[in-house]
């Protein structure tokens, strides 16, 4: 089997539980996944099956769009609330200061990555380092937040939805908002409600996925996570030069572009340079 199923991570699991899973589902070990999620998190998986695998690399950069519950006045050494509690604030914000707390977090921003994360520094994984009660330095990083939009606040929560780039810590942007406001705070909750193309209402629960007899039925085609781009239909004498790794003389602006077959079949995402169409990475089988 082939393509790509947008799971409902259940909260718990680790995505690559989710992919170990899927593996005997699917019944191949070529398989995995998008983006990773907290344990605790929920929502939108990306989980890429045989030849779509290939597109996993492309899928790491997708926009991500998250609904987060944000606890003010409480600090955890995790940035969430599974976390040991450091300390309990008093909290006394207004909804008017709240959202305009907001405002310092929206466009580029630099953001601290957290200790318990999986990022390594020196080949150490840094969640591993925080265990041993140890904190080393980590140098901010520029991460976008496209949107940030308050849902609910009632004084002590606020329910958010957040758009953002590749490397966002959630987590963390809750916790830096927190202490923009000067109680404190950490996530309560994290559900992820889009990756790329995909949205949460076309997630399927990985429980119904196991249960399923056909689970194939739920796999999307790999060109489906290229919407962006616009769609080519080579001529055979393209397609051949395409399969054969050759690049070729096509009259298109230059920019990125999905070229399928003159049979149909999604052959490549493909670059345009100057009227030379070339691969940017294939995806045909292999007959």
């Amino acid at each position: 089997m082939n393509g790509i199923v947008i799971v409902d991570k259940p909260a718990q699991w680790t995505s690559q539980d989710v992919v170990s899973k899927l593996r005997g589902v699917f019944q191949t070990q070529r398989i995995g996944h998008g983006g990773t999620l907290d344990p605790m998190a929920t929502g939108v998986l990306p989980v890429f099956v045989g030849r779509a695998t290939r597109g996993v690399e492309f899928f790491e950069h997708a926009v991500k769009t998250y609904e987060a519950v944000l606890r003010l006045g409480v600090v955890t050494n995790t940035e969430d609330i599974t976390g040991d509690v450091l300390e309990n604030r008093t909290v006394n914000v207004s909804k008017e200061a709240f959202l305009s707390a907001l405002d310092g977090f929206r466009g580029e921003i630099q953001q601290i990555p957290p200790m318990y994360s999986a990022l390594k520094i020196n080949g150490q994984k840094l969640c591993d380092l925080a265990r041993k009660g140890k904190e080393v330095e980590r140098k901010p990083r520029t991460i976008t937040i496209h949107k940030l939009t308050c849902l609910s606040f009632d004084g002590n929560t606020a329910r958010l939805l957040v758009t953002c780039s590749k490397g966002t810590y959630i987590r963390t942007l809750c916790k830096d908002i927190g202490e923009a406001l000067g109680c404190g705070g950490c996530m309560e909750e994290l559900r992820r409600v889009g990756a790329g193309a995909y949205t949460i209402e076309e997630a399927i629960p990985l429980a119904d996925l196991v249960a399923s007899e056909d689970p194939g039925q739920f796999l999307r085609p790999v060109d489906s996570m290229f919407t962006q781009y616009e769609a080519v239909t080579l001529t055979e004498k393209q397609t051949l030069r395409c399969r054969n790794g050759n690049s070729f003389s096509i009259n298109l602006p230059d920019g990125t572009y999905r070229a399928y077959g003159n049979t149909g079949e999604f052959l490549m995402l493909a670059k345009v340079e100057s009227g030379v169409m070339s691969t940017i990475k294939s995806f045909f089988s292999v007959e």
